[in-house]
């Protein structure tokens, strides 16, 4: 972790749908260059943590914090130019633009002079997306496509990158793909949170991770040590 503290931590976060008491106290952290982990399953919060992290829905109380700021009343568009990127559930790429458009909208808050050198950057660790960049997007495959989503998100310079349900959608083989191409941007140096109810395979590649459950944090840990809770087993592992 950072000396300066954690890139990322959430304290005390309540977050309200009208009436509804979604998020419950949670309290959140990745540190620089870390790979987390966020598990749960359906209407667990995961999603909202998300959001709120975002800044699409604000906390009724508690403190969000990024790379020592707090940023738990600003804007979305001030948190990605702090360096927050999401690959959002499902890819959402601009079907009907290439894959290179796809790409170049990752950068839009930078001069289009600066792009070259992400686009090569991107190119290497994605080589089909260098292959298809002429391609539109909706005509790509799911696992192509998740490459486009990341490449998209790393083109913005993230410090952390969130990821909602990277394995949603994707055949068995894919989601194994999709998570060591997940593995090859941490190696790259950047800082991940990944959201996923697909607990064995998140674990298996976390530094840390967290439960959520109706909203509040159950469990967290190191990763290596979640993966052998016997509550976790018996309710994400199917052991």
């Amino acid at each position: 972790m950072s000396t300066n503290g954690p890139l990322l931590r959430l304290e005390g976060i309540n977050t309200y749908y009208g009436q509804m008491h979604i998020l419950q106290s949670v309290n959140l952290e990745v540190g620089e260059g870390e790979l987390v982990c966020l598990l749960g399953g359906n209407a667990s919060g995961k999603s909202t943590t998300l959001k709120t992290i975002l800044g699409i829905v604000p906390p009724r109380t508690g403190s969000i914090t990024l790379r020592g700021e707090d940023v738990t009343r600003l804007p979305t568009a001030h948190r990605i130019e702090r360096g927050l990127a999401i690959v959002p559930e499902n890819r959402r790429l601009f079907g009907p633009m290439t894959v290179l458009e796809n790409l170049e909208m990752g950068a839009y808050l930078r001069k289009r002079a600066d792009l070259k050198e992400d686009l090569e950057r991107v190119y290497s660790l994605f080589p089909v997306v260098a292959e298809r960049r002429k391609q539109l997007a909706g005509t790509l495959s799911g696992g192509e496509q998740q490459m486009v989503a990341m490449g998209r998100a790393l083109m913005g310079r993230p410090q952390l990158l969130l990821m909602d349900e990277p394995s949603m959608g994707l055949a068995p083989i894919l989601v194994e793909r999709s998570f060591e191409i997940i593995q090859q941007v941490h190696a790259a140096g950047v800082a991940l949170l990944v959201v996923e109810q697909n607990a064995n395979v998140s674990l298996s590649i976390a530094d840390r991770g967290y439960v959520l459950s109706t909203g509040r944090v159950v469990l967290e840990g190191k990763a290596s040590e979640l993966i052998q809770h016997e509550e976790l087993r018996k309710a994400y592992l199917g052991r």
